[in-house]
């Protein structure tokens, strides 16, 4: 028996990486798991992966830019599985770093569409859904970016930023209505390996990248009753990153 037993999840930017781990991660903690994603196809092999090692899994694909899309997400969830407790609005897109004068509006768009108003529709969505079964958690995709900065990404910066800003308030608003809304501000996680190649992990005190499964692991806690008394709060997953630039 896991501790989330009878618990239906949503995972958005569940496809690959974090999104991925998030997944498999929850699933394994008992949960009904609904994975959303842009891409159909990673998606559909993710959910087949957790039903054969004796999981349930709902795989829907979804822009979280698009409020329809967003909003069918979540009425599929409640069909198949009759109510909602937890969310991990994870996904996010960005561009290649480039001076802020030198982004194109088409990339800032883009960037602030899927990585913040992406949490915001996901947030409007969820948490009715949350409500109407007594409460619920969800923990929102920041980064170490959504607390300090760094050259050549203002739009994903001022995405996570505002990420932040989006999960204090909402914590603030449903804080006695049992629904808690966290944060993560993941440092340099590897998912793709010319990461390595780069050896981005020297500027982290740690000295090596995250696992996606190392912050999974904090998004399946921050859902549980073991943080019943967390919310507003935002996490750094960052190898001590952010202490040492604070």
């Amino acid at each position: 028996m896991g501790k989330f037993d009878g618990k239906v999840a949503i995972i958005t930017g569940a496809s690959k990486g974090i999104g991925a781990a998030a997944g498999r991660a929850f699933a394994s903690a008992g949960a009904l798991v609904v994975l959303a994603a842009r891409g159909s196809k990673a998606l559909a092999e993710l959910a087949e992966e957790i039903r054969a090692a004796g999981g349930e899994a709902l795989a829907v694909e979804t822009d979280v830019s698009d409020d329809a899309s967003v909003a069918r997400l979540v009425a599929s969830a409640v069909a198949k599985y009759g109510r909602l407790d937890f969310a991990f609005n994870n996904a996010a897109d960005g561009h290649r770093p480039t001076p802020l004068a030198d982004i194109s509006l088409e990339d800032f768009d883009r960037t602030i569409a899927v990585s913040l108003r992406g949490v915001f529709l996901c947030m409007k969505h969820e948490i009715p859904a949350m409500l109407a079964g007594g409460g619920g958690a969800i923990v929102n995709m920041s980064s170490t970016a959504g607390v300090g900065a760094a050259a050549g990404i203002a739009s994903y910066v001022a995405a996570k930023h505002g990420v932040l800003g989006l999960t204090k308030t909402a914590a603030l608003d449903y804080a006695e209505k049992g629904i808690r809304v966290n944060a993560l501000t993941p440092g340099p996680i590897f998912t793709r390996p010319e990461m390595e190649a780069a050896n981005v992990g020297q500027w982290v005190p740690m000295k090596r990248m995250g696992r996606p499964e190392e912050v999974a692991a904090v998004a399946v806690w921050l859902c549980s009753d073991e943080a019943a008394y967390i919310t507003g709060a935002a996490i750094p997953i960052d190898g001590g990153k952010l202490a040492r630039t604070a």
